[in-house]
């Protein structure tokens, strides 16, 4: 087989795994804080893809352009549901926690089932049809600028986390809650913007994962199950092993379409997985505990 075709398929899933980390960087991030785990999390990307394709449709914006507004709109609703409804569960046992963040992705699913339907939809942007040489590399645009997007936005969260009063906080609830509410942080509400970073993260994933993909209401549980590989191969907690593991996916998917056939992608990722476990149970940049 051509190298050059080889190494155009993997850069394509290095690109479609940027966008892939994004997504898992918010599941990251809210277990990594708050220690619960988003059940929700890709039924939540999937009312970011049809929050993207309602703002092209009815008023002609592309999802470059309603990012921002997506997200924090999302942000809102991470931070109000964290408050609502989550927060009364955090001290409960895992099994409640489970049970409330399935029943809210099933709430999710048909929802969106009852408002939109279950055909596909989709967002096609004329100027990204055009792929972009890279030397003698041949990259598809939409993929380019949506790992441009995905990168910007991992970028600004780590700032945020690492030089923003109320990141340094939000890592302390991490690393030590009792030490936390001792020096008199709102932990409460400290979990509360942690969810609501978190749910901003998987818009910004949504829109620009519906110029790759198209849509339906159902999509919502493969992406939760696909993040949750994303974050188990990377490490759970870890931001920067949530983007590693969603370019090792990403790539390891596309060759796998491209060497045996396009239905072993999922092979190949929890084969991924599996060799991630045997090897090393904590992920790539976990920790021991």
């Amino acid at each position: 087989m051509d190298p050059w075709t080889v190494a155009n398929v993997a850069l394509g899933g290095v690109l479609t795994g940027l966008v892939y980390g994004l997504m898992a960087l918010g599941l990251s991030v809210i277990f990594g804080v708050v220690r619960i785990v988003n059940f929700a999390h890709g039924e939540m990307m999937t009312i970011a893809m049809y929050a993207a394709v309602v703002l092209f449709v009815g008023l002609g914006l592309n999802p470059f352009w309603v990012v921002l507004p997506v997200a924090a709109a999302f942000f809102v609703f991470g931070y109000a549901l964290q408050r609502a409804l989550i927060n009364p569960f955090i001290t409960r046992p895992e099994h409640s926690q489970f049970m409330l963040l399935v029943a809210v992705a099933l709430i999710m699913i048909n929802a969106l089932l009852m408002v939109f339907g279950p055909d596909a939809r989709s967002v096609q942007l004329d100027f990204l049809l055009e792929p972009v040489e890279i030397g003698p590399l041949l990259a598809d645009r939409a993929k380019l600028a949506a790992a441009a997007v995905a990168c910007a936005s991992a970028a600004s969260l780590f700032a945020f986390f690492r030089f923003a009063p109320t990141g340094k906080a939000i890592r302390a609830c991490a690393d030590n809650h009792l030490g936390a509410l001792v020096v008199g942080l709102n932990v409460k509400q400290l979990y509360a913007l942690t969810f609501g970073l978190g749910a901003a993260c998987v818009a910004v994933a949504g829109c620009m994962m519906i110029l790759l993909v198209d849509v339906t209401p159902t999509l919502g549980p493969a992406y939760t199950l696909l993040a949750f590989v994303i974050v188990i191969v990377g490490g759970l907690g870890s931001m920067s092993g949530a983007l590693a593991g969603g370019v090792l996916i990403g790539a390891s998917e596309a060759l796998a379409g491209l060497f045996f056939a396009p239905s072993a992608k999922s092979m190949a990722s929890f084969a991924l997985l599996i060799l991630v476990l045997l090897l090393r149970p904590q992920g790539l940049f976990g920790k021991r505990t």
